[in-house]
């Protein structure tokens, strides 16, 4: 397995390739997300939410550049699927209310954190069982013939189910998208005492096209747009959650900081007068859509 590196599979030149068009929709979305889930911190912190919380901080960027470059499929998304369900068109306030446990929320309330879904925006979720979202998403493809995107961990990718449905996928050339978001972390246990093998590895000895990243958004959303073209195929995403595994809590700082890696990239275009404009209306946006709930306490 390569090492992990922030820089793993850097590509020169495509923050200017991909333009300033792009990178604006990719900051207003990730930037978003994370001015909600402050908001989920904050009312997690006060008690207002007493369930499992599983947050996007520090994974933001990865759903929103895969939102841009892949709108149209479906998408079967992880545990830590709140910037999925944002980025790709979902309504913040069921999404609210599904953490607040609800019946107005995306879920009726009953799914918590972990399994969220949006009909609408044809985001589904799981039933919490890990990775079962992958089978899920190749049936889908089968069924449909339409293109889907099958989001897990680096923990779930090791259940046994994952590797036949990989293998059907590539075997009937099925349109599936497998994303693997990799923290290195099954909630506190490293990869290198898990396992020796990588998934990349075997996802390209079924013959599928399979590569091995860093989270920088510009490189998720070049090789999803390329791999679109002739699915399936495996990106696996080197990540780093900032938050544990559930909660709001920390173990010290994280490997990388890819929130303010990309600022650095967004700042090289000439975009920060923009980006202060978003996040302005970002941050007031997700304030008002918490306003009445925290004032409650």
């Amino acid at each position: 397995m390569e090492r992990r590196s922030a820089t793993l599979g850097h590509i020169p030149g495509l923050p200017e390739k991909f333009g300033k068009d792009f990178a604006l929709e990719l900051f207003r979305r990730a930037n978003f997300s994370r001015h909600f889930e402050l908001k989920v911190k904050e009312a997690c912190e006060k008690k207002l939410i007493t369930i499992p919380i599983y947050l996007s901080l520090g994974t933001e960027f990865n759903a929103a550049a895969l939102s841009i470059v892949a709108s149209e499929f479906k998408v079967f998304a992880q545990h830590r699927g709140h910037s999925f369900y944002l980025s790709f068109g979902g309504d913040p306030g069921e999404l609210r209310d599904e953490i607040l446990g609800l019946p107005t929320g995306c879920s009726g309330g009953m799914s918590g954190s972990n399994a969220i879904q949006g009909k609408g925006i044809e985001l589904y979720g799981h039933s919490g069982l890990m990775g079962e979202q992958v089978p899920i998403a190749v049936g889908a493809a089968l069924a449909t013939g339409k293109p889907c995107m099958t989001v897990c961990g680096d923990a779930s990718v090791e259940e046994d189910y994952i590797y036949p449905s990989l293998g059907f996928a590539a075997t009937q050339k099925y349109p599936v998208l497998f994303i693997c978001e990799d923290n290195d972390l099954s909630i506190l246990t490293k990869v290198e005492t898990r396992r020796s093998w990588s998934p990349v590895d075997v996802a390209a000895s079924m013959g599928m096209d399979a590569v091995d990243i860093a989270d920088n958004p510009w490189v998720v959303a070049h090789h999803a747009q390329r791999m679109s073209k002739a699915l399936p195929g495996f990106i696996n995403i080197r990540s780093v959650r900032v938050l544990w595994h559930a909660g709001t809590g920390t173990d010290g700082p994280p490997e990388w900081d890819r929130y303010e890696l990309t600022l650095a990239e967004l700042n090289k275009l000439g975009l920060a007068d923009q980006m202060a404009k978003i996040e302005n209306e970002n941050k007031t946006k997700a304030h008002k859509l918490w306003e009445k709930q925290l004032q409650k306490l």
